[in-house]
């Protein structure tokens, strides 16, 4: 598959992007896909919920009434969960959400997303390019040039680019990562993904595995 590369301006070099039918258009697994997306969003829980149970309550352990006679069922102490401010039976308790998935899985997750992206059109392909220093104007200029200023974009670099990530910080609607920083979960939450020349290599070298 073939894709015009565009400049900064948003405007065709007259030359084009070579996609690798390997990343780029194999028959997407929705299933890997779903496993990725869970890991990703179970990793971002922070587990640390947590409910006192009856031996953590401080509270009296005299027996609080007769265990006959009263016609009501038998209590013990005042700590038992029936009563109000008695501990909590099987309450939350600090976990890890997090679980393990084959490397390979998570190749096929991305490209499996990669390819519906492209199959799609809501892949572009942009030469590399630099700020002169960090300004939120270029960005939002460079995301209109490329129709995208209404959009949820990921723009996805080749290697850590200072002023193109800073401009971009204060934006909500636009991610910048770099090719080694690609999830399934952030391919699928943008509507446009863009891809400079150098990520491209660096993602076909890395996924193609």
């Amino acid at each position: 598959m073939k894709v015009a590369v565009l400049d900064k301006q948003g405007k065709e070099t007259g030359r084009e992007a070579n996609l690798s039918d390997a990343v780029f258009g194999i028959e997407p697994n929705e299933h890997a896909v779903y496993l990725d997306v869970k890991q990703y969003l179970a990793n971002q829980r922070q587990g640390t919920h947590k409910a006192k149970e009856r031996a953590e309550i401080v509270g009296s352990t005299r027996k609080i009434k007769k265990q006959k006679g009263t016609g009501t069922a038998r209590a013990g102490s005042i700590k038992s969960p029936i009563f109000r401010g008695g501990g909590r039976i099987f309450g939350p308790r600090p976990r890890n959400y997090g679980f393990k998935l084959n490397k390979n899985l998570k190749r096929l997750a991305r490209r499996s997303v990669l390819s519906q992206k492209a199959k799609s059109n809501n892949l572009m392909v942009v030469e590399d390019f630099n700020f002169d220093k960090p300004k939120t104007k270029d960005f939002l200029s460079f995301l209109a040039n490329l129709g995208l200023n209404d959009k949820k974009s990921l723009i996805v670099l080749g290697e850590t680019n200072k002023n193109v990530y800073l401009s971009s910080r204060n934006l909500k609607t636009s991610e910048v990562v770099t090719a080694s920083e690609i999830s399934t979960y952030k391919l699928m939450h943008a509507n446009k993904v863009v891809l400079t020349e150098e990520s491209l290599e660096e993602i076909e070298k890395n996924l193609s595995k």
